[in-house]
Parts: structure tokens; sequence; C-alpha cells
């Protein structure tokens, strides 16, 4: 194989290589993206699930029954 011809070949595996490395990139931040909004859907679903579902101002927890 010639020097040329090496060169030629190495050159075209460096293009592949960083067109690779674009798509991984635009891939894991694709990823980050989605990461992040199901992080902050499971945030609000645990803030949900901890409030009492018909005491939404958090005081109705230690009141006493109407009973009393």
């Amino acid at each position: 194989m010639s020097p040329e011809a090496r060169m030629i070949e190495i050159e075209i595996k460096v293009a592949r290589q960083e067109d690779l490395l674009e798509e991984l990139n635009t891939l894991v931040y694709r990823q980050q993206q989605k990461i992040d909004r199901l992080e902050t859907l499971c945030a609000a679903l645990a803030r949900l699930v901890k409030e009492p579902a018909g005491d939404q101002d958090g005081n109705g927890a230690n009141e006493r029954p109407p009973h009393y």
C-alpha cells in the first residue's frame, strides 16, 4: 500500500470517528434532557404522594375530627 493510500485510509477513518463521536454526543445530550425531565416529574410525583389527599395547606393532619 502506498503512503498516499494509507494517508487517505487514515483520513477516512478519522472522518468516520468524528461523525460517530458527534452522533454519540448528540445521543448523550438527548438522554440527559430526558433524565432531567424524568427527575423533575419524579420529584413532582413524590411531592404529590407525600401530601395528604384532601389537605392542601398541611394543617389538617393534626386537627381533631369534628365529633370531639
